[in-house]
């Protein structure tokens, strides 16, 4: 397994990060205890998760990731042999009822300390070692959503009242590093410039969608990550699994993501599974497998710190966590940039 440093720590986390969220829907308590005790004994040490966790997010499920991974936590007794990340969730305009109230469900001190005194106690530990915002307060373009307009944010929380809440929760050793998720490049500069200017927390990293089906990172973020130091954790490395090429010529293998929730649609366009079928032919060309490969690409980016996988079955989970392994070859790497020209970006 390869570690890379989360910037600005004294932290070495896995190249590959055991994402959870499908502890409680997907997968049963059993399963997820299976999960980690694999993923720990082959060299991963960064797991994340996140409040609004199992997803699709249901009153039902709600809290259930962290409740899974809290019981293993106990039963396993090896805390200190990982990097922990959850993460705030944010205004929701109502389709997050289940998680407080939308009035109190602010990035705001009352809301973030009522969620991390849950997240720790379903974790069962007494700090965290990432703690991210899961969105932002304000209104602006995240989840796939295009064309930004500006519609006025005099309700947000003001991003140093946010971050004067989350120093003082490192000040009581409850948090030791925060990081942010679905972040523009103006927010994180924000986040970064206010941090210095007045002695506030620097976030040191960003979890943003990063696939070969979504590069938007590379716009903008990726030389923010470089320059300040605020690396990438990829989610939705695969596409829901698209870039595996189970979903190619209307396949709907049973008991898969898709099979279950069609809704969530954003790798499935026309575009992309057009994309999607070139990205498997170029690995099948070259001896590979298509999820190893796409994951692979990835892994190499400079600008990445961790690339979170996610899986249903031990034998998915087995073959994410085996492309830390993979080295593309300069005609392979070359080949993926000639598709990403003919196909820039068709999930964004």
């Amino acid at each position: 397994m390869k570690y890379n440093k989360l910037a600005n720590t004294s932290l070495d986390v896995s190249v590959i990060c055991l994402g959870t969220m499908t502890f409680g829907e997907q997968n049963t308590e059993r399963d997820a205890h299976q999960q980690l005790d694999y993923a720990l004994a082959h060299g991963v040490n960064f797991i994340d998760t996140a409040e609004l966790y199992s997803i699709p997010p249901r009153a039902e499920t709600y809290g259930l990731t962290e409740t899974y991974i809290g019981s293993w936590l106990k039963k396993s007794a090896r805390r200190n042999d990982l990097v922990l990340a959850t993460k705030v969730a944010g205004p929701a305009d109502g389709w997050l009822p289940h998680i407080r109230d939308e009035k109190s469900r602010r990035l705001d001190r009352p809301n973030i300390e009522a969620a991390l005194n849950s997240s720790l106690q379903r974790l069962q530990t007494d700090y965290i070692d990432l703690y991210q915002l899961h969105w932002p307060d304000r209104k602006t373009n995240f989840f796939g959503q295009l064309g930004y307009s500006h519609v006025g944010d005099d309700d947000a929380i003001a991003i140093e009242e946010t971050l004067g809440v989350l120093s003082d929760l490192v000040t009581q050793g409850k948090i030791r590093y925060i990081g942010l998720s679905n972040e523009t490049p103006w927010g994180v500069m924000r986040f970064v410039e206010l941090a210095d200017k007045l002695n506030l927390p620097r976030v040191v990293s960003v979890q943003n969608p990063y696939s070969l089906l979504n590069r938007t990172f590379e716009i903008g973020l990726a030389e923010i990550a470089m320059r300040e130091q605020v690396g990438l954790l990829a989610y939705s490395p695969l596409g829901f699994g698209v870039l595996s090429g189970k979903y190619l010529n209307g396949a709907r293998p049973e008991g898969a993501r898709l099979t279950l929730f069609p809704d969530y649609d954003r790798y499935s366009n026309a575009n992309a599974l057009a994309a999607t079928s070139v990205y498997v032919q170029l690995a099948r060309d070259h001896g590979l497998d298509p999820a190893q490969m796409a994951l692979a690409y990835i892994n190499g980016r400079q600008f990445l710190t961790s690339n979170i996988i996610g899986a249903t079955t031990m034998e998915q989970l087995k073959s994410n966590i085996e492309s830390a392994t993979i080295q593309l070859s300069n005609e392979v790497i070359e080949q993926v940039e000639n598709i990403h020209q003919r196909y820039p970006n068709p999930s964004p």
